[in-house]
This record gives C-alpha cells, structure tokens and sequence, in this order.
C-alpha cells in the first residue's frame, strides 16, 4: 500500500522538477540512488527485489522497473534511459499444454556505464548492457550487448560498433 502512495506521489509531481524529492520518495521504497539521479516519475519500481541507480542517472517519464527478489536491477554511472523503457526481470518456463506459462524464474539485470536506452526498449531478465552501449527505440533486449555496440529490433541485433 505505501508503494501505491509514493508511486501516486511521482505521478502527480510535474516531470521535469523535484528531483530531491523523488529521489526521496525512491530511497523510502528500498531504491539505491546514487548522487544526482534524476527520475521524471510516471512509471514506477514494482516488486521486492533490490534496484541500484548509479550516480547521474537520467531516467524519462514512465520508466518501469519490475523487480524480484531473487533477482536484481543494477544502471550504473552516467546511463539515460529513455521514455516508458521497461526493465522485466521475471518470466516461465514453457508449460505443458495445459498451462505453457509454467514455473516462474527471475534473473538479474546490469546496465554498465554510460549506456543509452532508448523510448519503449524492453529489457529482459538476464542481460547484462555493456559499457557505452545505445539501445534503440522500441527494442526488445533478450541477449547480453556488447560494450559500445548499438543494437536494435525485435529481438535486438548489433547493428554496428561503436568508437
């Protein structure tokens, strides 16, 4: 329930304003933020795993980040995620005919420094974003990026290296 208010709270603030008191508000629901994070609110942190938000984090309206805990969310240093970018870390196993959403898992997810994620990505369980990596708009991320490589789709590809 007072998950429910604080993300209440960072609906109702405008966007681009009260960064110290959102990063407030996400300290009090059990969110590591790191010095100068700033989070436009809209979206939310959803479930009890542990999320690490490193210094000088950017993080654009309607950012979702679902959590578990047996699994973690780590954006390190310097990373921009762009707007309604969700971070999924649970999914199934593949069921009998009966139900195919079988037993639930969970694994972690590491964005490293500097990395770029574009609007509407998708960000699977179980993938690591390497350093100065760009993820484009509208992607789904279901394998590791290396670092500085931009990738794109569905599933997303690298699509060049990056100097």
């Amino acid at each position: 329930m007072f998950r429910f208010f604080v993300r209440m709270l960072h609906c109702i603030l405008p966007t681009s304003r009260f960064f110290s008191l959102r990063r407030f508000l996400l300290k009090l629901v059990n969110v590591h933020v790191g010095d100068n994070v700033c989070y436009c609110g809209g979206g939310g942190v959803y479930g009890n795993g542990e999320v690490f938000l490193g210094n000088n984090v950017w993080l654009s309206p309607n950012v979702n980040i679902y959590s578990n805990v047996m699994a973690i969310v780590t954006i390190k240093d310097n990373c921009d995620i762009g707007h309604e970018v969700s971070f999924i870390t649970g999914s199934h196993e593949i069921g009998g005919s009966e139900r195919r959403a079988g037993k639930g898992t969970a694994a972690s997810i590491t964005v490293e420094e500097g990395c770029w994620i574009g609007a509407r990505a998708v960000i699977l369980g179980g993938v690591t974003i390497g350093q100065g990596a760009i993820i484009a708009a509208g992607s789904v991320v279901t394998d590791d990026v290396p670092p500085n490589s931009l990738v794109a789709g569905v599933p997303a590809k690298v699509k060049r290296i990056l100097p």
